[in-house]
């Protein structure tokens, strides 16, 4: 099932349960996956496309031995916030993945993570070869670890609305 928003996502999936990233490419998926609290991405892998039904039962194989219940898939949006065709490919491609999996999955921009995760691996002073064998799975990271930080930030303000809610009135009349 594909979710369009966010919070329609984080509002179906299980607490305690990791959820992956991607970053789906021409020819790699990049993967990561969090931790049970969903508070860190971390990059796993690269899975080398070849076509869709592959790359889809290495992926799901994946999700499976992880416990992933739910995906996150970066959505590669123009820098003006339009569409073009590899947001078209991506959209078909989860539309493609949700026919074979009960996985909720939703969308996370993604723009400038590739550039984000090249510069953290040229501070780190990755090599260049180096470089090309990770930077999927690193941008998957940055995908993720923002979908896990929006959604820690909707649980807490959540948590505090309800705290506040909770209190009760002060009495009216004679204040201190």
């Amino acid at each position: 099932m594909i979710i369009e928003d966010i919070a329609g996502f984080a509002a179906i999936l299980p607490p305690n349960r990791a959820i992956a990233g991607l970053d789906f490419g021409d020819k790699t998926i990049g993967v990561a996956i969090s931790d049970l609290r969903r508070s860190v991405a971390t990059p796993i892998e690269v899975i080398r496309r070849v076509k869709f039904t592959l790359d889809a039962a290495a992926l799901l194989a994946l999700c499976a031995a992880r416990g992933v219940h739910g995906v996150i898939l970066g959505l590669p949006l123009n820098m003006d916030g339009s569409e073009g065709p590899r947001v078209q490919a991506t959209r078909a491609f989860a539309r493609n993945l949700s026919r074979l999996t009960d996985l909720p999955i939703t969308y996370w921009d993604e723009r400038l993570s590739t550039v984000a995760a090249e510069r953290s691996l040229i501070e780190a002073d990755t090599s260049r070869k180096r470089r090309k064998e990770v930077i999927d799975q690193v941008a998957a990271g940055y995908i993720l670890q923002g979908a896990l930080d929006r959604m820690g930030h909707m649980a807490r303000t959540a948590a505090s609305d309800r705290a506040t809610s909770d209190r009760p009135a002060a009495p009216e009349g004679d204040h201190p």
